[in-house]
């Protein structure tokens, strides 16, 4: 039964592809094609559960199908997200399709490259390193010092719960409207939370394992580097992987508190006051995208680095 389903299944998510892109605007108002819609969706969700279940299988084509399954379900959200916004006709400045969406960034890769550059190649690189290695380093201070347990991580909570919004205007004052007042508000945004997961991390060592560094007397730097450090890896990732999200929300808000005339923050502001959404829409789509692939490199890197987790054992 599975084998006609499938087939199936693909046939009617190829209708549905050629309903949304091919037939006029409206196509929904007064047409009984909406369900094809709900029944593509249908189709969707048999073809990630095979997929799925291939995924979970062990067979050769395993790692095949579990990029499939997240890639499927990202082309479904895009096929429904066209086939609505054609289907009912719904104003450009609402919401534009995503096939124009597409087109516009085809047609604006230069200015979008050099916003990219403004934005993430210098405020959030610049911001991430400094504040992510701020952080490790003041943990690493802190784990031998009680004056700064007490002191440095009620303000580290402290600062982490001020918003951006009142962050952003102050370090565009102090450092100007170039790229430097956007990394600095990145490094603010990412120092603490650098600075809480190392802490936890350091502190994770397992006794036992302290105990038998003392009883080959180690030095301190081959007690850090041989069993703290080891250990502490996976909470570190973790601060890692959610400052690569944050950084770059931080400097593109940032960007609307005074920017030069470039940056992903610039655009989206600048667009939106000429409601030209499809323009707001490509730049949301290629910052979604460098933090999507800046999120996927450090899961990666992290796999190489911790396989001695039982978290990533268990995956393999």
């Amino acid at each position: 039964m599975n084998r006609l389903l499938t087939p199936l299944a693909i046939c009617i998510l190829l209708a549905q592809t050629w309903i949304a892109l091919h037939l006029p605007k409206g196509f929904y108002q007064d047409s009984f094609l909406l369900p094809v819609l709900l029944i593509a969706l249908l189709a969707a969700a048999h073809l990630m559960s095979r997929l799925t279940a291939l995924a979970d299988s062990g067979r050769p084509w395993q790692r095949p199908c579990q990029l499939a399954v997240p890639t499927l379900f990202g082309l479904m959200i895009l096929l429904v997200w066209e086939a609505i916004v054609r289907g009912y006709d719904v104003p450009l400045v609402l919401m534009p399709e995503p096939s124009r969406v597409f087109v516009t960034l085809g047609n604006n890769l230069p200015l979008l490259w050099a916003d990219f550059q403004q934005t993430y190649l210098k405020a959030v690189l610049a911001g991430y390193l400094m504040g992510c290695g701020l952080g490790f380093v003041a943990a690493k201070l802190v784990v031998r010092s009680p004056f700064l347990q007490k002191g440095l991580l009620p303000l580290g909570n402290f600062m982490a719960s001020i918003p951006i919004i009142g962050i952003a205007p102050i370090m565009v004052m102090w450092f100007g409207f170039d790229w430097q007042s956007k990394a600095a508000v990145v490094v603010v945004m990412t120092f603490f939370p650098m600075l809480i997961n190392t802490v936890a991390g350091l502190r994770s060592v397992d006794p036992l394992h302290a105990d038998l560094m003392h009883t080959y007397a180690a030095g301190k730097g081959q007690i850090f580097f041989k069993n703290q450090l080891p250990q502490a890896m996976p909470f570190i990732f973790n601060a890692l992987k959610l400052n690569s999200t944050l950084a770059l929300i931080g400097a593109i808000v940032a960007e609307f508190f005074g920017t030069p005339i470039v940056g992903m923050g610039f655009r989206i502001s600048a667009e939106v006051g000429r409601m030209n959404m499809d323009m707001v829409w490509a730049t949301i789509f290629v910052a979604a995208l460098a933090g999507s692939l800046s999120y996927g490199a450090l899961a990666l890197l992290e796999r190489r680095v911790t396989f001695w987790h039982p978290s990533v054992r268990r995956e393999r």
